[in-house]
Formats: structure tokens, sequence, C-alpha cells
């Protein structure tokens, strides 16, 4: 095992985050609280079977910012790879040491509701590019650590790939690595493994209502192959370990 790289992964920052931050939640928000890098990092690093010295970061949706709040404040963070996720804090306040990162504000009368009566939540965020929101951007300028974007182009969970694109803008302005970002038409918010089921729709937390995800069952079945794919290779080229991918199987 020790030709591969190490990779911390965080689905949906939720239930495999609880070791890394202290977190408090409730049905509608929660708080996230960022310790010291020195405090989170040892912890993979202790693995025989990881390389070193820098760590890589896989995330979706809510784990996907927060991995960005993690390349972004903590050091040792070489390789993060982003799925459908948002530029902006959501969901409740990050904390970490004097800084805190509000969430990004919402309007839930932007709620569609569609003919099969399930809540279509793609404009319910707002702008992190404006007015007091303009705080909840994760300030990707500070990473140290190389980027890939695998962006569902009908993600009905919230804006993706402009989410992508205003993260490569930023990170551009400071002078830093343009990401890697790579858009899947018809894919749609969980791009999971490859063959797992589409999941056109579900109970969404915070929201309190079965929501939409989008995706169309082909094209998303197609993007799940070629983002495992993309994700390992990526990994290999900024982690090291032997080159190749591991073959996804039925």
């Amino acid at each position: 095992m020790s030709k591969y790289p190490k990779v911390a992964n965080f689905v949906n920052g939720r239930a495999q985050i609880q070791a890394q931050f202290h977190v408090t939640s409730n049905s509608r928000h929660y708080s996230s609280h960022c310790p010291d890098h020195g405090l989170i990092l040892p912890f993979p690093l202790s693995f025989s079977q990881v390389k070193g010295p820098g760590v890589g970061l896989l995330g979706i949706s809510k784990g996907g910012d927060l991995c960005l709040s993690m390349a972004s404040f903590l050091k040792g963070i070489t390789a993060t790879v982003i799925i459908n996720g948002s530029v902006a804090n959501v969901g409740g306040a990050l904390h970490y040491k004097g800084e805190t990162l509000p969430p990004v504000s919402s309007n839930l009368n932007r709620i569609r509701v569609t003919s099969e009566g399930f809540a279509d939540i793609l404009d319910v965020l707002n702008s992190p590019l404006e007015g007091p929101d303009q705080k909840s951007f994760i300030p990707v300028e500070r990473a140290e650590s190389a980027f890939l974007f695998l962006v569902g182009q009908d993600d009905h969970n919230w804006k993706s790939e402009f989410y992508a694109s205003e993260a490569s803008k930023r990170l551009q302005a400071h002078g830093k690595e343009r990401p890697q970002i790579i858009c899947y038409p018809g894919a749609g918010h969980y791009i999971e493994p490859p063959y797992f089921p589409m999941c056109p729709a579900s109970m969404h937390t915070l929201v309190g209502r079965p929501v939409i995800w989008g995706g169309e069952p082909r094209a998303h079945a197609m993007a799940q192959v070629d983002a495992w794919k993309q994700l390992q290779a990526f990994f290999h080229k900024h982690l090291g370990g032997v080159k190749g991918t591991i073959p996804a199987k039925l």
C-alpha cells in the first residue's frame, strides 16, 4: 500500500469530519471549529503508507467547501479535489484561531417546486461576490495546494460551475497557479464512485424537505467513470506514488 498517496476524504462535510473538526449541529445549522494544523495533519501523516510530506484532500458538496477552508488555513496540504463544492462557506460559521467565516446567506423564497413535488434550490444561496456575503468567500488565495474542481453542469444543489470559476479567478488574481476545472454536461450534484446509482432527489437536512440534485442518468454515469480516473491522476501527480489508476469494477 505504500505506493499509493494518502487522501483525507470528506463526503458531505458531516459524519466523516467529526474526528477532524469540532462540529455542533442541528437540523438547520451548524458551526465548525478548525483547530491548529498541528492537531489535524499528524493523524494522516502517522500512517506508514503515507508518503508525505504533503496531504491530499477530497471533498464533495459541503465537504468541498470544508476542504477549501482547510487548504486555505492549514499548512501541509498539497493537493485538493473539490467535487461540486462551494467557494463560499455554507450552512454555519467556521472558526479558525481568531478568524471567523460567516455562512453565505440565502433566500428561501427562491425555492421552486417541481411537478413531482420536490424542491429545486439552485437559486437559493446569495452570491458571495456581493454585499455582506463577500465575507463568506473562502480565502483560497492563501492556499499552497494544487486544486482540481470536478463540476456537474446539471447540479441543482447550487451553482458549482460558477463557484469553481470564481475560485480560479481569485487564485490567479493573487498570482497562484490556475486550478484544473473539469465540467461534465448532464451530471448532477452527487458525482460518486463509478457505478453508484445516480441520486436524483433526497431529503436535504438544512432545507427540511426533499430536493432534486440534478443529472441525466447516462451522462451522470459517464461522468462518474471519468471523474474517478481524473482524481486519481491528479493525486498521483501532486502526491507521488506509482503512476496509473485503479480501474473501476462492477
